[in-house]
């Protein structure tokens, strides 16, 4: 028995529920690039970690920057409530998009994670841009 088989795969349905709950809270960096590359961007991608010298300097094109302790429902009510928040910080070793997530979802609003953050950008050999852009 193989480290891989050594543990029982789970059914179909189990295996359905669980990814399909994982594709619904994230997305990742080439499906938002792709987005964006197409216009066809029906989501606020929110840059939710860093002073603004540090968005500045770069963040994700079309990216929106709010530290995720400056999210609360007075700042978000400038969006429609149905309104999908896509939300990263600077990476794996960065729990700041886990926060802004929470901290969305608390306020009733659709949110997803883009995994892998600004190091997952960076990886896949995207394009960053410089400019400040405040909500």
């Amino acid at each position: 028995m193989s480290f891989v088989s050594e543990y029982a795969v789970a059914a179909p349905a189990v295996a359905v529920a669980h990814f399909g709950q994982r594709l619904a809270l994230e997305t990742d960096c080439a499906d938002v690039q792709a987005c964006l590359a197409a216009g066809d961007v029906d989501f606020v991608l929110l840059h939710v970690v860093g002073s603004d010298a540090t968005f500045a300097r770069r963040h994700v094109p079309g990216a929106l920057h709010l530290p995720h302790r400056q999210i609360s429902a007075e700042r978000m009510a400038q969006w429609p409530a149905d309104t999908l928040f896509v939300v990263y910080c600077a990476g794996p070793h960065c729990n700041g998009a886990d926060q802004a997530a929470l901290k969305l979802a608390r306020l009733g609003l659709p949110v997803k994670l883009m995994i892998g953050g600004l190091t997952g950008w960076a990886d896949e050999g995207f394009a960053f841009e410089s400019a400040v852009e405040a909500v």
